[in-house]
């Protein structure tokens, strides 16, 4: 487990392709148990623990998820989390390259769709257009590195959907990097995809002192090879 951030209200952890956020039916050990773990150790808490799950990353995706250690900070971050327009993150995603020419100095693009959701597949699926059950999609995306087989993109996420990034994305013709379930023609050896949360700005919900969060690339050599 890494720790990027911490103070007395807040940690900020470096999540692993592969670890759970929370508990879920696999009984996998989460990080929010190891999180505890570490803040009972480092500042000697009797008894258990309080932390906060705010948000969470699919179990594949790796990089940066924000607890709360206080109930003041978890009231706060919730209500910022649910506005939306309170915290930017930031994604980095290794895709396949586009079937469309690519064209330098390319802006930002807004991709719009509206997902739905098919609990038993655990998938989402996009549309033009708003369809029965579907809710509104909106991701801002650029590429800012080029290989001979993968693009990586930069992504800001405008609205939170289940998988909205790996959906969205694989709609436009360019799945992820290692994930099979949206389209990908392999996977990655380690079973992740190549989906990073790569960077978190917000005001912290206590202090108000703006906060700016960067989560170190992954060990896989392709994403320094393709890194800006």
């Amino acid at each position: 487990m890494e720790v990027v951030y911490e103070d007395n209200h807040i940690i900020i952890v470096n999540k692993q392709s592969g670890e759970i956020v929370q508990g879920d039916k696999t009984g996998d050990r989460p990080l929010s148990e190891l999180v505890k773990d570490y803040v009972k150790e480092k500042y000697h808490k009797p008894g258990a623990v309080f932390l906060g799950v705010v948000h969470r990353l699919d179990r594949p995706v790796s990089g940066l998820v924000i607890f709360a250690r206080t109930s003041k900070a978890l009231a706060r971050l919730n209500r910022m989390f649910a506005e939306h327009d309170q915290i930017k993150k930031t994604y980095w995603a290794i895709v396949e390259k586009s079937p469309l020419p690519h064209r330098e100095g390319l802006e930002e693009s807004l991709l719009t769709h509206w997902l739905t959701r098919n609990e038993q597949q655990n998938k989402a699926y996009a549309h033009d257009h708003e369809v029965p059950g579907s809710k509104k999609a909106m991701l801002r995306y650029r590429t800012i590195g080029h290989g001979e087989r993968y693009d990586l993109l930069e992504v800001e996420l405008l609205t939170g959907r289940h998988h909205q990034i790996r959906c969205q994305l694989a709609a436009t013709g360019q799945p992820i990097r290692g994930d099979l379930k949206y389209g990908a023609r392999r996977s990655n050896p380690d079973g992740s995809i190549s989906l990073l949360a790569r960077r978190i700005e917000f005001q912290h919900p206590v202090s108000h002192q703006p906060i700016i969060v960067e989560a170190p690339l992954p060990s896989d050599p392709l994403w320094a090879a393709l890194a800006p």
